[in-house]
């Protein structure tokens, strides 16, 4: 039994292929996947092999909405794909903003919107004697430039107060190193700046030739991690 899915969380989509049980083996070379699209398109991906499954060697398109093909040792299996509503991307969005030019904007249109508020509000006073109009557009600009104030001052202050704003990225690292056989025993994940973060992570391994680099290029697929530092343990297993 094999587990087939499209991982998608900070990286590019690939399929992964996870055998059902730690018994269960897969071979790369008999193993591919061909997606058939409803306009009949066709495109086969092979795979690599990752340690604990088996990931696809090119990105998958998308929409993510087709029938696919699953070759295994053990014959064709036919699964289909529905697209998906993307959780990720509201955190994407908020690790890759740049708040400065942000509140820049928003120092701006806050200026601009009062302006407006407040000439409307004279106008509808002297067209119609409506004193209270003038007060009232001020009230409905402070509304306004506090709602905005307050999505800007809780982005960054998350980031003054070390929080990651994709809580997801330090679960896709942990995932990617104990898939290998490792075990995480410290694990930060800060963000450096719009679209760039950095990770801490010490490792225990009991694979001796697993250097630093090895982890490094593990990590890679994660293009949002600019800055990477590993510290690897290395255990000894008890005979």
């Amino acid at each position: 039994m094999f587990a087939v899915s499209i991982f998608e969380d900070g990286v590019p989509p690939v399929f992964r292929i996870t055998p059902g049980t730690a018994n269960s083996k897969l071979i790369t070379d008999a193993v591919s996947v061909t997606t058939i699209r409803p306009d009949g398109t066709r495109q086969t991906f092979s795979f690599a092999d990752r340690g604990g499954f088996l990931e696809s060697k090119q990105e998958v398109p998308e929409p993510h909405a087709f029938k696919a093909v699953v070759r295994l040792a053990d014959g064709e299996h036919q699964i289909e794909f529905e697209e998906h509503s993307h959780d990720h991307d509201d955190a994407h969005a908020a690790t890759t903003r740049d708040h400065n030019i942000r509140s820049a904007y928003i120092h701006v249109m806050a200026d601009a919107a009062v302006s407006v508020l407040a000439i409307i509000g004279l106008l509808l006073a002297r067209a119609f004697g409506w004193l209270w109009m003038d007060p009232l557009a001020g009230v409905i600009g402070a509304l306004v430039i506090a709602n905005w104030s307050w999505g800007l001052m809780r982005d960054t202050g998350a980031i003054l107060l070390d929080m990651s704003p994709d809580r997801r990225m330090a679960e896709n690292v942990r995932h990617v190193i104990e898939d290998n056989g490792d075990k995480v025993l410290d694990l930060h994940v800060w963000r450096l700046g719009p679209g760039h973060m950095s990770a801490v992570v010490s490792v225990a391994t009991s694979e001796a030739q697993r250097s630093p680099s090895f982890y490094h290029a593990a990590l890679r697929r994660f293009k949002t991690l600019s800055h990477v530092t590993v510290e690897v343990n290395p255990t000894r297993i008890a005979v």
